[in-house]
């Protein structure tokens, strides 16, 4: 049963675009009569504010998330034959970057209750062709990374952070992108941190690293027309970190208006008496979940019957995702089975993404649960769940 409710989208990048307008338009007018559209002075200061975002000592810009991990992989020397471990639930990228190096993906089960990769399979997937460790920072929430450090340092192995969906998560007190030798952020629209386009970013205390990192992305050339490498040609164009710039000194509220919508959903979903058939995310302890995606679980096989629900009810809904890695065709040769990876084969089929964009109002919530809640025939939430109890929350 639907309830006549307002529509709501998963994202609205416009709406949270929309008050910082004028400030975007102008410094992008600024490029444009300045003539330096690659790598120019505002992707150096990007880099120098996301550096010190992050906790990191350096910040090198490229093109894409995705660009991001294959100069990752390239500046540690993974190359053919080599094995890097890594989630099968996950965005293609992390896998497909070590595939384009002649290396093999490994895919380890995740923690059913974090999403993020298992240390423990980490540990049981190590052979000696293994050359790094590639944890995924799912949704906004930092991976065990503690475990992930010792594995890697007992067995020389590199250790990369894809945190392309956690820019300012934190896992006791360190932000992401400082726990490992490199980190790896994207500027897609719809990240908490987004741009007009692609865009990326790397971060790593270690000035080498720093320095292949950027040898790397402008086709290994040091100076003009001397190739000391063969790189990629992966620069972060100046419009975009023009854009970012403006947008970087918000990132803290709009975290902030990500988290007081999670605590509504909480609210909001106590209210209903569906704990038998709805899983709230939960946030692990020592960690500052950014909230990326608002992903819950839906048992007995009902997911797909309920998503179709709420998109009748138009209520913006994903999910995040539905084939693992390890099932696509074009990793069929790799020889991993239905039942390989249990936990990540039912996340798959069970999990979907509700709207948690910072803009996302309250009522808008209240319509999101009461929906869910309809298709169930549970008890509706009250509007009184949706208000705000507390002012938007500044995490330092």
């Amino acid at each position: 049963m639907m309830v006549d409710l307002p529509a709501v989208p998963l994202l609205d990048v416009c709406r949270d675009n929309d008050a910082l307008g004028d400030e975007i338009l102008a410094a992008m007018e600024r490029v444009v009569r300045g003539g330096q559209f690659v790598l120019g002075p505002d992707v150096r200061r990007l880099e120098e504010q996301f550096a010190s975002y992050t906790q990191s000592s350096f910040a090198i810009g490229c093109a894409s998330g995705s660009d991001a991990v294959l100069l990752a992989l390239m500046a540690c020397d993974v190359g053919e034959g080599d094995e890097v471990i890594m989630p099968s639930y996950t965005f293609f990228a992390t896998a497909s970057a070590a595939w384009r190096l002649g290396a093999l993906p490994v895919f380890v089960d995740i923690d059913p209750h974090s999403y993020n990769i298992d240390p423990g399979g980490v540990q049981e997937a190590i052979t000696p062709a293994t050359k790094a460790i590639l944890p995924v920072h799912l949704f906004g929430q930092c991976a065990d990374m503690q475990p992930l450090a010792k594995i890697a340092r007992d067995h020389n192995l590199a250790l990369i952070e894809d945190a392309a969906q956690a820019i300012g998560a934190e896992l006791d007190g360190r932000r992401a992108g400082s726990l490992a030798d490199v980190g790896c952020f994207s500027f897609y629209p719809t990240k908490n941190l987004g741009g007009m386009g692609d865009g990326g970013m790397l971060t790593t205390n270690s000035e080498a690293l720093a320095d292949r990192l950027q040898l790397l992305r402008g086709h290994g050339m040091r100076p003009r027309y001397y190739h000391q490498q063969v790189g990629i040609n992966s620069r972060l164009d100046s419009i975009q970190a023009a854009v970012l710039n403006v947008k970087l000194p918000h990132l803290e509220t709009w975290t902030a208006a990500r988290q007081q919508n999670a605590d509504r959903y909480g609210r909001l979903f106590a209210e209903c008496g569906l704990e038998d058939d709805v899983s709230l995310p939960q946030t692990q302890g020592g960690c500052r979940h950014v909230w990326n995606q608002y992903v819950i679980r839906i048992s007995g096989g009902r997911r797909d019957a309920l998503r179709e629900h709420l998109t009748q009810a138009k209520v913006g809904t994903e999910i995040y995702y539905p084939v693992p890695l390890h099932r696509q065709e074009c990793f069929s040769e790799l020889g991993y089975r239905d039942g390989s990876l249990p936990h990540t084969e039912q996340a798959a089929a069970e999990t979907l993404a509700l709207p948690i964009f910072p803009g996302l109002s309250g009522p808008e919530q209240h319509a999101v649960v009461s929906q869910i809640a309809a298709f169930y025939g549970a008890a509706m939430p009250t509007l009184e769940a949706a208000e705000d109890r507390a002012p938007l929350r500044r995490s330092a």
